[in-house]
């Protein structure tokens, strides 16, 4: 029995003494302040937002926190791309090769599938319309990538680039892009690529929201407790909602890939900008 019905059994509503005009309308305490996310002790988290084929700002970017790590105190160190490392830039095969090959100072690197991995993956399967779907949406830059001649491509059918375009993409780099994760969790931060569905558990998620939601997640009043960081919504600079941190800065387009470091409570920016 909830406290409000205890209360009506203890005194009957006749007997509730009235609330005055006044007390109506005043403002309710405020809710306490919600302790800083906190990633565990001893560990150092990176995060890359959505390259999308700039791998001269990757690069840039790769430098740049390398010389922060560096910098800090020694720590177990993971650095999480966020997805959406192909498609609308110039080197979408560059990105996927310097991404297989990243090393030291980072002890763990992470990889989380985006929706543009989604659609590259299965335009692989040799299936017209998804090939057509993956070159609407920026897949047409990642082949060019790869296709190395842009007079021939160009004069190609989609029916060749869907019987070619298997053959010349390593297969490792498609086995590393599916390789990649749904939703990675440390500390109190959950890494998604798009975000989460708002009213289910963090558990429960399907990995088509994980990976191509958008406006629900962006307006919703969460009601999650993690702080979720992810990418692909474009904001012109870091976009910090109520427990969520958006760091797809539009690179292709912008010149700004950025990225956020996180240890014990804190949170700090690194990116291309300058």
């Amino acid at each position: 029995m909830s406290a409000k019905a205890d209360a009506r059994k203890a005194c009957p509503q006749d007997e509730i003494p009235p609330m005055s005009f006044l007390a109506r309308f005043k403002r309710r305490p405020p809710a306490p302040a919600r302790e800083p996310a906190r990633i565990p002790d001893g560990e150092r988290v990176y995060a890359i937002g959505d390259i999308h084929g700039r791998d001269d700002l990757f690069a840039d970017l790769l430098d740049r926190i390398t010389a922060d790590c560096k910098s800090r105190v020694q720590a177990t160190t993971t650095l999480i791309l966020l997805g959406d490392l192909v498609d609308r830039g110039p080197s979408s095969s560059s990105v996927v090769e310097r991404a297989m090959a990243i090393g030291a100072p980072f002890d763990h690197v992470r990889m989380l599938v985006g929706n543009h991995e989604e659609a590259f993956l299965a335009a692989l399967g040799g299936d017209i319309q998804r090939l057509r779907y993956f070159v609407r949406i920026g897949g047409d830059a990642t082949i060019r990538s790869y296709w190395h001649d842009d007079a021939s491509y160009a004069a190609a059918t989609f029916e060749e680039v869907a019987a070619r375009l298997p053959a010349i993409v390593p297969e490792r780099h498609s086995r590393f892009l599916a390789g990649g994760e749904d939703m990675i969790r440390i500390g109190d931060y959950v890494f998604v690529h798009a975000g989460v569905r708002p009213g289910r558990a963090l558990c429960d998620q399907k990995i088509k929201d994980l990976r191509w939601i958008r406006d629900e997640f962006i307006s919703a009043e969460p009601d999650w407790e993690e702080t979720v960081v992810h990418g692909h919504t474009i904001s012109k600079q870091v976009d910090i909602g109520r427990n969520r941190i958006g760091i797809d800065t539009g690179a292709y387009a912008s010149g700004t890939l950025t990225a956020i470091g996180l240890e014990a409570g804190q949170q700090w920016i690194i990116d291309t900008a300058d």
